[in-house]
C-alpha cells in the first residue's frame, strides 16, 4: 500500500488569496477571528446568487447594491486563520461570486462585451498573479488590496455605476484603473524580486 503524506498549507496562505478590501477586513476585525470563514462565505454567495437570478443586477435603484451587501457576510470571516480542512474553498467562492456579479451587471446594462471582459480580465490577472507570488514567496505589498479596492470595493463601485445609470463609463474607468495598478505593480515587483535559479530544471537527469 502506498502511503501519501499531505503537506499542510502554511498559515496565512489561504488568507492571501481572499483579496479583501477595507469593508471586508473591518467586518473581520469586529469578530476578532472567532468566526470560521466558510459558513459566512457560503451564505453570502448563496444570497447573492439568488438576487442575481431574480434580476437585481438590472435594477436602477438601491436594490443593485443588494448582492454586494449580501456577500459582505463573507467579510466577517476575513480575520480567521483559515486553517480548517475546507477553508481553502473560501477564495474560489469569493472569486466566482464577484465575477458573476460583475458580468451580470454588465450584460444586464448592455455594457460592451469588451469592457466587461476588460474588467474581468484585470481581476483574473491580479488573482492569478497572487497565486504565483505566494508559491514563489514573492508576496504582494499590504497596500495593494486596499488600492485594488478588494472584491467588496469593486462590487460596490460597479453597483454605484448601476445606481447612477453610468455602468459603461464605470466599467471603462474601473478596467483602466485596475489594469494600470495591477499590471504596473506586478511588473515592478517581479523585476525587483531576487531571481531564483531552478537547479532541478537546469541540471540534467544525471547531474
Amino acid at each position: 500500500m502506498i502511503s501519501v503524506q499531505m503537506t499542510p498549507v502554511p498559515r496565512g496562505t489561504v488568507m492571501a488569496y481572499r483579496d479583501d478590501g477595507v469593508l471586508s477586513r473591518a467586518m473581520g476585525t469586529l469578530v476578532a477571528g472567532q468566526l470560521p470563514p466558510l459558513p459566512p462565505a457560503l451564505a453570502g454567495a448563496f444570497v447573492t446568487g439568488v438576487l442575481l437570478l431574480v434580476g437585481v443586477a438590472g435594477a436602477d435603484d438601491l436594490a443593485v447594491f443588494a448582492p454586494a451587501v449580501a456577500l459582505l457576510l463573507a467579510g466577517s470571516g476575513s480575520s480567521h486563520r483559515h486553517d480548517g480542512r475546507l477553508d481553502w474553498l473560501v477564495p474560489p467562492i469569493l472569486r466566482l461570486t464577484e465575477y458573476g456579479f460583475v458580468a451580470s451587471v454588465g450584460f444586464a446594462r448592455d455594457v460592451p462585451p469588451v469592457l466587461i471582459f476588460a474588467v474581468l480580465g484585470a481581476m483574473a490577472f491580479h488573482h492569478y498573479d497572487t497565486v504565483y507570488r505566494v508559491r514563489q514567496h514573492v508576496y504582494p505589498p499590504p497596500w495593494l488590496a486596499t488600492r485594488g479596492l478588494g472584491w467588496d470595493g469593486r462590487m460596490i463601485v460597479v453597483a454605484v455605476g448601476g445606481l447612477l445609470d453610468a455602468v459603461p463609463v464605470m466599467f471603462g474607468l474601473l478596467a483602466a484603473y485596475l489594469w494600470v495598478l495591477f499590471g504596473w505593480e506586478s511588473l515592478t515587483c517581479w523585476l525587483a524580486a531576487p531571481r531564483a535559479v531552478d537547479e532541478a530544471a537546469d541540471a540534467g537527469p544525471g547531474d
